[in-house]
């Protein structure tokens, strides 16, 4: 049940979160108060926010749906998500300058989505 749920809660934040930045690349930019000062940066912002979270999120609906793909996407939540909280957090309480909300809002859905996963492992 804490698998399912987690992986239904993943595709659908992923999916989203992912189509949206696909559309607008400039969205998570400005949540962390990223500037686009090489032609690279959209490309770069669209690609790793817009089509790798929509792709982390389909499989994550995968592993929803088809228990073959069940675990491994666990898996990957765990290790990808839990690998991002981690950074994160070493990063935010390391850097010299102040965070905001967008630091802290996404460590702890990070936090929150690698332990549930590592639950759902555990079962």
């Amino acid at each position: 049940m804490t698998g399912k749920f987690i992986l239904w809660l993943s595709a659908i934040v992923f999916i989203a979160y992912g189509l949206a930045c696909l559309v607008s690349p400039g969205l998570p930019a400005e949540y962390a108060g990223l500037a686009f000062i090489s032609g690279d940066a959209l490309p770069e912002m669209g690609a790793m926010y817009g089509g790798l979270q929509t792709g982390f999120g389909l499989f994550c609906l995968l592993g929803a749906l088809k228990a073959d793909y069940h675990r491994p996407a666990l898996v990957l939540l765990l290790l990808g998500i839990g690998g991002l909280a981690l950074a994160r957090c070493f990063w935010a309480f390391t850097t010299p300058g102040e965070i905001g909300a967008y630091t802290y809002g996404a460590m702890s859905y990070e936090y929150f989505t690698a332990i549930l996963a590592a639950i759902a492992l555990r079962r």
